[in-house]
């Protein structure tokens, strides 16, 4: 089946392997039936730098549906499909999932086999559930998390007694029991604070019945929250200048007619295959690893990936979970962002930190505003995806 990552570069690319978790779905009973659309190599908060025109929002099709993963959130949301899959970078299965009303989950780092997985940067993206409600999207999670001997990220110090991975015999499903009455949920003002105020309110609705339940809220400090944007484009465009290296119009993918020498070749071949997004990060990335610029850019975004790993840790020592808005806006018209690339980038504030902290997150919907999807997204600590899957549940009761 082709598999183009929205991009012309690999508009005929048929892989000669599955994926592991296309392996795993396929052993366990369920259907493929298809690839769905998405931002150009996962480029995109919005599903309109796809090399094949943007995705509509089944909620309202003058609206993007969110990105990357934009097509596996609308092919549930418009009942085309009971399950997806998508790939999570900086938020690229939570947001859709936000923006089009379903549940959409980024595993902890390691947690869920990569290979097969078409990489944007390494070692910040998941391959993620996406689903109609909380338990449908944990039962997938069960099927598809797991270690493999393919992939050396699931293949990790797990911290415990024994080396058995977290994955090897989960049932996240039975986490989806709704029981929030011992739970303490964190609430970081750094990501409410300038988000739209009928989101804000919207989520803050959901908080407030949880607490109905019996949950415990307490306020956290994010800090160095102020700089995980930043930090999160610095190593993605970085990892992504490298990774797309592989496209050169000599192994696989689109080659150019150009009848000049190699460096011609090249080079048309990827002004041809790339599209305008991908081409900026490309830049961008490989200005910041460039000599005399390496230790000013791509040096201090590690330095505040460390911080934000440090600040979750300190936080979940004394609550469960963390919950923000998914997403800081409202769904985005068709063509709003694409003409301001910054603004784009900015409306990942809320889902880029857990990326860079390696942490498992969950989207669920937590309401309406405007006729609109408002999400409301769970943070939790390295493997406590039963965590965040029991306070997502208890959103949809």
């Amino acid at each position: 089946m082709k598999t183009t990552c929205g991009s012309e570069m690999l508009a005929q690319y048929e892989p000669p392997f599955d994926a592991t978790v296309v392996e795993r779905v396929s052993a366990a009973g369920g259907e493929i039936v298809g690839k769905t659309n998405m931002d150009e190599f996962g480029m995109g908060t919005t599903t309109e730098t796809s090399a094949f025109g943007p995705t509509k929002n089944p909620v309202d099709p003058e609206r993007v549906p969110g990105g990357s993963s934009g097509g596996s959130a609308a092919a549930v949301a418009a009942g085309e499909a009971e399950l997806a899959l998508g790939s999570d970078t900086g938020g690229s299965v939570r947001c859709p999932a936000a923006f089009c009303g379903v549940v959409g989950i980024k595993p902890t780092y390691g947690l869920v086999s990569r290979y097969g997985l078409i990489a944007y940067a390494n070692s910040l993206e998941q391959i993620g559930p996406m689903a109609g409600s909380v338990e449908e999207a944990a039962t997938l999670l069960s099927v598809i998390a797991g270690p493999d001997e393919r992939d050396a990220t699931t293949r990790l110090d797990t911290g415990t007694a024994t080396e058995t991975h977290p994955g090897t015999e989960p049932d996240y499903a039975a986490a989806a029991d709704g029981d929030v009455s011992e739970m303490t949920i964190g609430i970081p003002e750094q990501l409410f604070d300038g988000a739209d105020e009928d989101v804000v309110a919207t989520v803050e609705t959901a908080i407030a019945e949880l607490k109905s339940q019996g949950a415990q809220t307490q306020p956290v400090s994010l800090p160095s929250l102020e700089y995980a944007v930043e930090a999160y484009y610095v190593i993605a465009m970085s990892e992504a200048s490298s990774n797309l290296a592989r496209f050169d119009g000599v192994r696989y993918g689109h080659r150019s007619d150009s009848e000049g020498d190699w460096n011609e070749s090249f080079a048309q071949t990827r002004s041809e295959g790339f599209g305008s997004e991908v081409k900026r990060r490309i830049l961008l990335g490989t200005y910041a690893l460039s000599a005399g610029y390496q230790d000013a850019y791509y040096g201090r975004a590690q330095d505040a990936r460390a911080w934000v790993k440090r600040d979750f840790d300190d936080a979940f020592d004394s609550v469960d979970v963390v919950a923000s808005p998914t997403m800081p806006v409202k769904p985005f018209r068709l063509g709003e962002s694409l003409d301001d690339p910054l603004k784009m980038y900015l409306a990942d504030a809320n889902t880029t930190p857990a990326n860079l902290a390696n942490l498992p997150a969950i989207s669920v919907p937590a309401g309406t505003t405007d006729g609109l999807p408002v999400g409301i997204q769970f943070v939790g600590p390295k493997f406590g995806e039963s965590a965040i899957i029991r306070a997502a549940s208890a959103v949809e009761m």
